[in-house]
This record gives C-alpha cells, structure tokens and sequence, in this order.
C-alpha cells in the first residue's frame, strides 16, 4: 500500500524498513506454538525486524528527525527500537480499544501515548496517556440526505432506491466477501431497487466476480458493483443506505463521522477488532455479528431486510453512532507531536 502516501502531495519521502509480524491466533491456544508453519514464518520475521532494526539505525542517522510518530504497525518495532538507542523521542498512537502488539512493546521508551477513547483503559501511564481519538480524512463528515444524492449520482446509483456498501478494509477479507455474497441473491430478488457495492480488496477482486457471475443472473449481476480498492470509499460508503464492515478502528471512525447505519461483522481472530465491535454495539451505536452467526443461512440478508424495511432503525442507530464521532482528533494529535518537537 506504499503507493497511496507515494501519492500523497503533503509526504515528502517514503522508505521500506524491513519488519516482521509474530503470528499469534485468539482461540487457538498452546496448539498454535506447535504448527511448524507458524513457527518458520515467525522465526522468519524475527530476522527481518533484526534486519529492519540496522536499517532504521543507518536512516535515523542520516535524517535525524525531531520526533517520530507511530500508529503501532510491526514496522513501528524496528524504528522505535533504532530511535531510542539514538534518543530521539517517539509518540504512539492506539486507534482500537486494545494496544497493538507493537505498541506494547515499544511502550517503555515512548515519550506519550495518544489513544481513542478513555485513557483509563490503556496499560500505559496515566501521566502519559492522551486521549485524542481516531484522526480522520476531512472528507468523511456528517453526511444528510441531499450529500447522500450528490454521492449517489457521481458514482452513477441515483436510479436506485437502496445502496448498501461492503468493505473488509484495504486488503479485503475473504470470509466476509462470501458472507455477502451467500446472502446477495436473497437481497437482490426482493430489493429490486438495491445495489450492492461490494469493495473485495486487491488480490480478492477477481476471484469474487466469478463467485458472482456463477451464481447471479444477468440481470442481477448489473446492480452488484465489485471492486478491488478505491480511494474515495468515503463517497461510497456516503452513498449507502448501510455499510457492511470489519471492525477496523479507523473505518469505524469514518463512517461514525459519516453518521451510517454499520453492520459490523469482526474477524474472530482480530481480538481488537471483536472489542470495537462489541463496545459499539453494547451502546446500540451499530450492529454486531459474530462470523458464526454471519454464516447462518440468510442471517445477515435477514438483518438488512429488517433495517432496510425500517427507517427508523437505521435513523436511531445513525444517530448514536454519529456520537462516537472524533471531529478534533487530528487537531488534538497535531498540538501533541508538536508538543513534544517543540521541546
């Protein structure tokens, strides 16, 4: 995904450092420090964030910033690690309701930890702990009815009466695209006025529209829009009469500031994301389904029926979720880092 900061008028350079993700599977036990598989490709990592580890040293050396700022993916481990040996202070940033791996080891050093909601529930420092929420693009705010048909008719879905948006996050995810797509046939037949807006992910793409292709008329076909990713998922999901998620912290921060009626169906093995989902949903703020429910005969095209036959349950679920909305995030986060440059 390098190609989008690349891209980005506003991000001067961009480097590859070498890192590694340890693979650990919620719900799998002592089984999962037995699989020879997990074993290799974590012992693997380990060498390339030991490899990562001199190649930020070597790259901090020549840049020599002020200040790093990280959001806790793996790649944050070696740059940190290479910061503090070089005293230069770092700020970590938690968007879900559990720290990250990464953040929890690279914790000790950092010089504050900026999180998403109350700092109560972080293990970190209270003296140090921020909340600031979840920073955000601008272009996902408050969207009513009339910006909802300005959506709609850019993207060409104004001859449709519903829209309703899936998306698994940048790389997509696989069981939720056949979730949907088990469930889509029930959807079309009844709605004859839907559209479903299907956002698979890169290398998912392909297979998915041959899933729909072997399993969708013709003419259904048309109103199932498949793509691998977007840019502009806000004017897709601010189309939509409901929006089919994963659980990600940020995705549920923009749709929050879209104020959307969300399904959210969290991967099981993504705890943080089962934990976002499930605070929300606690507060009638979305509705949660687990991937074994999901996969129920029709239990998702059921919910939707029942939301879309309703308006005002998508209305009351709107409005609640809209609160969980973080306008000042970025702001907040912005007056932190500059903070800590200053010093």
């Amino acid at each position: 995904m390098i190609d989008i900061p690349e891209n980005d008028p506003n991000i001067d350079h961009c480097y590859n450092i070498s890192a590694g993700k340890y693979r650990r599977y919620h719900g799998q036990g002592w089984r999962q420090f037995t699989d020879i598989n997990t074993l290799y490709l974590n012992l693997k990592d380990i060498l390339r964030t030991i490899r990562g580890f001199w190649q930020s040293w070597q790259l901090l050396g020549v840049l020599k910033p002020k200040l790093i700022f990280t959001r806790g993916g793996f790649v944050s481990v070696p740059v940190a690690l290479a910061a503090k040996l070089r005293g230069i202070p770092y700020i970590t940033h938690d968007s879900d309701s559990t720290p990250s791996l990464a953040n929890r080891i690279i914790a000790p050093w950092a010089a504050i930890h900026a999180v998403a909601l109350d700092p109560l529930d972080y293990p970190y420092p209270k003296h140090k702990t921020y909340q600031v929420g979840v920073p955000i693009e601008s272009t996902y705010r408050h969207v009513n009815a009339k910006q909802m048909q300005k959506y709609r008719l850019e993207l060409n879905l104004q001859n449709y009466k519903w829209v309703i948006c899936v998306t698994g996050g940048g790389n997509g995810a696989k069981q939720l695209n056949q979730i949907v797509l088990a469930n889509a046939q029930y959807l079309l037949t009844r709605y004859p006025e839907l559209a479903i807006i299907h956002i698979a992910g890169r290398e998912l793409a392909s297979e998915l529209e041959q899933d729909y292709t072997q399993q969708l008329s013709s003419v259904d076909l048309k109103r199932v829009i498949v793509k691998d990713f977007v840019h502009d998922l806000y004017k897709y999901s601010g189309a939509s009469d409901i929006v089919i998620a994963r659980g990600g912290a940020t995705n549920l921060a923009e749709f929050s500031a879209q104020a959307k009626t969300c399904i959210v169906i969290p991967s099981k093995q993504l705890i943080w994301n089962v934990k976002n989902a499930r605070s929300l949903a606690a507060n009638n703020a979305i509705i949660e389904l687990s991937e074994e429910h999901a996969a129920q005969e029709r239990r998702l095209a059921m919910l939707i029926s029942d939301l879309l036959d309703h308006e005002e349950k998508r209305s009351t679920l709107a409005k609640k979720f809209a609160q969980y909305s973080s306008p000042n995030a970025t702001a907040k986060l912005v007056e932190l880092i500059l903070g800590i440059a200053d010093k």
